[in-house]
């Protein structure tokens, strides 16, 4: 029974890796489309489905609302720019405008009258980051938390449950950068699928030597 149930756990994980496996090529695939397609108009929320949509947006940046969330980016540690942006129709939009360094936290662009944004759609962060939680009382922010930055900055509703990673325009030396959305996904399920259905292997194999030495010394 306890090898039944040990064979029987790993196949799982090694099943379960499995589905995983599906389920990030997909993602990869959806991403690799996505990111290279004419963009389209901005909705006014979003679903599960809608992550890493590019799209274009009008409207009038809110700078005096602007968050800073701590980043960690290929130009090292620093900030991204969280801008609320009035779209043209009518609901708010926070914007990652891009990443700023600590020294430059305070003196970057900001932009006034019509602008026009075009970015990918990225889901809310709730929470916080990896073991700490966002203190919107002391203005810390770990993740891009839609919902939480809204009310800390008394945003006026509607606004819109994601916000957009904007690409990069400007000069090279402008600030913020934008444009550093992640978009490598790593992929070893595979690796651990195999892993999990080697343990499995080895386990049934261990109860069949067992059970044929039992075999052997109640024969003799």
């Amino acid at each position: 029974m306890a090898a039944l149930l040990a064979v029987a756990g790993l196949v799982s994980l090694g099943l379960w890796q499995v589905n995983r496996l599906a389920w990030k090529r997909d993602l990869i695939e959806k991403v690799e489309s996505r990111v290279h397609a004419a963009p389209v108009p901005a909705p006014p929320s979003a679903s599960g489905d809608d992550a890493y949509r590019r799209v274009i947006v009008t409207g009038r940046f809110l700078h005096g609302h602007a968050t800073l969330v701590q980043a960690s980016t290929a130009r090292g540690a620093g900030f991204w720019v969280l801008t609320p942006l009035v779209t043209d129709c009518g609901f708010t939009l926070l914007v990652n405008r891009g990443f700023v360094p600590p020294e430059a936290r305070a003196r970057f662009s900001r932009p006034g009258g019509q602008v026009r944004v075009t970015g990918l759609m990225r889901l809310s962060e709730p929470g916080g980051g990896f073991l700490r939680s966002n203190d919107p009382a002391a203005n810390r922010w770990y993740s891009r938390d839609v919902a939480a930055i809204a009310r800390a900055r008394q945003l006026r509703p509607p606004v819109a449950n994601y916000f957009i990673d904007a690409e990069r325009s400007g000069s090279p030396a402008s600030l913020p950068v934008g444009g550093l959305t992640v978009l490598t996904f790593p992929n070893s399920h595979l690796s651990y699928a195999l892993t999990w259905f080697a343990l499995a292997a080895m386990a049934a194999g261990a109860y069949i030597f067992v059970m044929r030495q039992l075999w052997k010394e109640r024969r003799s």
